[in-house]
């Protein structure tokens, strides 16, 4: 999916008011199934809770993209770029790229903890590593590490990366493009000593994306980076 790539402006409109009507579907229901006394859907850090929390976002992303790509007549390996020429080198700069930004970024959310704690700020994990780290169902932690290696990637990928950098630049957008959908990128995840550094991570795969035109390296270095933290999150002491 080249980063030049013109889209409909009513076809985004659509793709997002979907992925957000799903999320809001999601969240009722949930509460209508406990309320309904299963049992399951009565703990909010329930497997089920969970699954259908993650894919009433992210995986309404992913059936929306294929509507969204229909409507344009691009297919699945145009988007993400898997059939394109010189695809191993664009891979290696994402690698190259991510191993420059990925101690930035951990410094920065480091930096970010420290400042928030001296303003007496809760520093609090996000909610799927809270979960990752207190939860004592291995199925639970291995639907999380999967999601967050797997289905996150491509998901937030496509929408941001994909979808709404391209869209802005089409309208002329320059700034918001670059700087407006990486802010969005890192308030999705709803954390405020990761929002900083997400956002710079975010900045460096927006800027993958430009340089490769090819979806699949942001994703490659988006999953890359989950990894890690992964690797981090399992070897941290306590």
């Amino acid at each position: 999916m080249s980063s030049q790539k013109n889209w409909s402006p009513e076809a985004v409109i659509l793709l997002i008011a979907g992925v957000i009507g799903s999320m809001f579907f999601g969240a009722l229901l949930i509460g209508a199934l406990g309320a309904l006394g299963l049992t399951t859907f009565k703990n909010p850090d329930s497997l089920a809770v969970i699954i259908l929390s993650t894919l009433s976002f992210h995986g309404a992303a992913l059936v929306g993209a294929g509507f969204f790509l229909h409507f344009h007549q691009v297919s699945w390996a145009d988007a993400f770029g898997w059939n394109r020429e010189g695809l191993g080198k664009s891979l290696l700069l994402g690698v190259g790229v991510l191993m420059v930004a990925l101690p930035v970024v951990l410094a920065l959310e480091q930096a970010s903890v420290w400042v928030l704690e001296r303003l007496h700020w809760a520093a609090e994990d996000q909610r799927a590593v809270d979960l990752i780290v207190k939860s004592k169902s291995w199925w639970l932690k291995g639907y999380l590490a999967a999601f967050a290696v797997l289905l996150a990637p491509v998901a937030e990928e496509f929408i941001f990366r994909g979808v709404l950098f391209p869209l802005c630049k089409q309208l002329g957008w320059h700034k918001t493009a670059w700087f407006g959908t990486t802010a969005a990128f890192a308030l999705i995840h709803f954390n405020l000593p990761t929002l900083i550094p997400l956002w710079v991570l975010a900045l460096a795969l927006t800027w993958l994306y430009n340089r490769t035109g090819c979806l699949l390296v942001p994703i490659v270095a988006h999953s890359l980076f989950n990894l890690t933290n992964l690797v981090i999150l399992f070897n941290r002491p306590g």
